[in-house]
């Protein structure tokens, strides 16, 4: 009964800290940002509300970047007070392990894990894409017009470019269909060019209209132009064009798979999209593996107090987050597989912050 009491006052400490640094740094990281993008509002004369908006939709963003810090922040500050209130004190000397008091610490912290894996999924990258039209409409930053110059590989040896894409009419214009020989993909085989492209979902194929087909060999080419062509061999379809111009940090985890098997068939080298597929996944898990690190640090009273509890521990985070990167590096260049390359660091820093554990409690 009595340490269902103590889980109790730890989660419900250790839970409004962590909203409190949410608040925070959330509040800071807006503050720099809008200063930095002052600038941009004032020359574009962006309204208020659409300011307020444009923060609006970037604070998922914001809380996913700094939830790690708020958790160590929250973990290390529970625990120094404890301590120097002598309340740590108490806890041991009733027969309490180091193991047993971090548990309400890493169960909450798993907890949070698992819901950030969905959060930092699905619910930022939706807010990434309207942040990113506000951008792109008021701000005319990375301006790119939805459904203009659309240029990707469906096949291995197919490029399509198309010039603009209707999205009401699922139509296409100014269409461009180059063909490469499987053998030597420099070397083209045949290209069709076309004023329009529609798809017809009845038998889901794709029509192109008033164009020209070229066909060439090693001696000659062939040329003709047509009214109407129906392409049964294009493997896309209308609500493929317009996700081809999206980033990685506007697809939700199920789009980033589905983009990266995509890339696989058209025989595209998928590794990057995988790596931000892993890695969306593993950061989420940051948070665990800086409790780890900071609970049993925290745990003892050090002359420099809290502040310098949390100095070691941000410097910890800090080498955490550049090693992750460096292991990015490497998983780009294809020394390791993307999987791998992801969990790495938390693999490695998970390791030390176990043996930190048992060298803490010994």
């Amino acid at each position: 009964m009595k340490l269902k009491i103590l889980d109790k006052y730890l989660i419900k400490q250790f839970l409004r800290i962590i909203l409190f640094g949410i608040v925070t740094f959330s509040l800071l990281f807006i503050v720099i940002d809008l200063m930095e993008n002052l600038d941009d509002f004032i020359d574009q004369k962006v309204p208020t509300f659409i300011v307020v908006k444009y923060y609006a939709v970037f604070l998922p963003e914001i809380i996913r970047l700094i939830l790690p810090i708020a958790v160590l922040l929250a973990a290390l500050f529970t625990s120094s007070r404890m301590a120097n209130l002598n309340e740590l004190t108490a806890i041991k000397s009733s027969g309490v392990s180091l193991y047993r008091y971090m548990t309400p610490f890493v169960v909450t912290s798993l907890m949070i894990s698992l819901i950030a894996v969905y959060f930092g999924g699905y619910i930022v990258p939706e807010a990434n894409k309207r942040k990113v039209q506000i951008e792109q409409t008021y701000m005319k930053k990375g301006l790119v017009f939805i459904g203009s110059n659309i240029f990707f590989q469906d096949t291995r040896t197919r490029i399509v470019n198309i010039n603009h894409y209707d999205v009401d009419n699922n139509q296409a214009y100014q269409i461009s269909i180059q063909n490469f020989d499987p053998q030597n993909t420099t070397k083209m085989t045949s290209r069709i060019d076309a004023f329009r492209m529609e798809y017809d979902s009845t038998k889901k194929v794709w029509n192109l209209f008033s164009g020209t087909e070229r066909i060439f060999t090693d001696t000659n080419e062939t040329y003709k132009k047509f009214t109407s062509l129906q392409m049964n061999d294009l493997h896309f379809k209308p609500e493929d064009v317009i996700k081809k111009q999206q980033k990685p940090e506007e697809m939700t985890l199920s789009e980033l798979k589905n983009f990266a098997n995509e890339q696989l068939k058209t025989g595209n080298d998928p590794t990057q999209i995988l790596i931000d597929y892993h890695s969306r996944i593993a950061f989420a898990f940051a948070s665990l593996v800086v409790v780890l690190f900071g609970i049993p640090i925290s745990t003892n009273k050090r002359k420099g107090g809290i502040a310098l509890q949390f100095g070691i521990n941000l410097t910890i985070t800090f080498i955490y987050l550049v090693f992750a990167k460096i292991s990015e590096a490497f998983g780009k260049n294809g020394v390791m597989n993307p999987f791998f390359t992801a969990w790495f660091a938390n693999f490695i820093f998970l390791l030390a912050a176990l043996f930190n554990i048992y060298r803490v409690q010994k």
